[in-house]
């Protein structure tokens, strides 16, 4: 006779697994000379609801959208849908996150952000001979 075990925390559905509350944007990167230009696709997202948020050598991009469809509309992966976007991009500290400048038009959230001079081209130094 066999035996019958119970998972607890087992789900019987395979699919039915929590999703994350993001979903990664599509997005381009561009270097350029004096800046790095990226560009990300995120539709359905008002200017109010972008934040950037840089920890270290990261930058985080979260786009919330503004409204999402209605509960009682029946679509295939319409959960996929009705997430916000989050980007997380690990650039280096060789840029200048201060000066970053942000745009949004019609989904297209435009980012550049200049990078900062080497420190050898920040403060000319005397040389000294030594020997």
């Amino acid at each position: 006779m066999p035996a019958i075990i119970h998972r607890p925390n087992h789900s019987r559905f395979p699919g039915a697994e929590s999703k994350p509350d993001y979903r990664a944007p599509h997005y381009d990167c561009m270097d350029l000379p004096s800046a790095l230009k990226l560009i990300l696709y995120v539709p359905g997202v008002d200017a109010s609801g972008v934040d950037l948020t840089s920890r270290g050598p990261d930058l985080i991009v979260t786009a919330r959208k503004t409204s999402h469809l209605r509960a009682n509309w029946q679509a295939l992966h319409l959960e996929n849908v009705q997430r916000d976007y989050q980007l997380k991009l690990r650039l280096g500290l060789g840029f200048d996150f201060a000066a970053l400048v942000a745009s949004l038009n019609r989904g297209v959230l435009t980012i550049v952000l200049p990078k900062s001079r080497p420190a050898s081209a920040r403060l000319p130094t005397r040389q000294r001979q030594v020997a």
